[in-house]
């Protein structure tokens, strides 16, 4: 999974340097390819150090579970407010390869999700650890709210100020993005250690530090 979403990255800006729309300022400044990149690196370097039989650490497991988070969020937000919107008018007459797009918003998110549920071996977190995972969209949104306020480019029209709600309206839907992230940190949490409680296999009881 990690392999198939950097390469998924890779097959997009390949076949957009080749059609002659690439402009990586913008494709890299989104939190869907932001996240691909990152969770697929992550999920690399994580079944490195599982082939290796290296006990996973808490720093880990927490990014393991942002990873898991952010990707349902990037299919969840992709179907519900992005999918069948108009393209870039500077993308008129290009298509998006439609395999590395699925995989982005909805083979990976679904895949993403039922590991980490399913995964006994690791680190079990505790539910207040689930606030760890709003860093990474808090940092991902102040940064393209700076960049946006400097260039006027948005990534994302429900966080663009001068839309049709306004300010209220941008920070009504980080606020909502914020909690949902958290939320979701709980829920993923709290159903892995109902498995592990489930499944009674040995190694999979919570290893909870102090």
């Amino acid at each position: 999974m990690g392999l198939s979403l950097v390469g998924s990255v890779a097959w997009q800006i390949t076949d957009r340097v080749a059609n002659d729309v690439f402009r990586p300022t913008e494709y890299l400044a989104y939190f869907s390819i932001v996240s691909a990149i990152l969770v697929g690196l992550m999920f690399v370097v994580s079944g490195v150090l599982r082939l290796r039989d290296v006990p996973e650490s808490t720093t880990m497991a927490i990014i393991r579970l942002t990873g898991a988070a952010s990707m349902i969020v990037v299919g969840v937000v992709y179907h519900a407010l992005i999918s069948g919107t108009a393209p870039d008018p500077r993308d008129l007459g290009y298509e998006w390869p439609v395999i590395p797009n699925l995989v982005i918003h909805t083979w990976a998110p679904i895949a993403i999700a039922l590991d980490y549920l399913l995964s006994t071996r690791g680190r079990a977190l505790r539910l207040r650890q689930a606030f760890w995972v709003a860093v990474f969209p808090l940092t991902w949104l102040a940064f393209s709210v700076v960049r946006g306020l400097i260039d006027g480019w948005w990534p994302y029209w429900f966080i663009d100020p001068n839309g049709e709600g306004g300010v209220g309206s941008m920070l009504a839907y980080v606020f909502a993005i914020a909690a949902f992230f958290v939320i979701l940190g709980f829920v993923l949490i709290a159903l892995n250690l109902g498995v592990r409680r489930l499944l009674r296999r040995p190694g999979s009881e919570p290893q909870v530090q102090a």
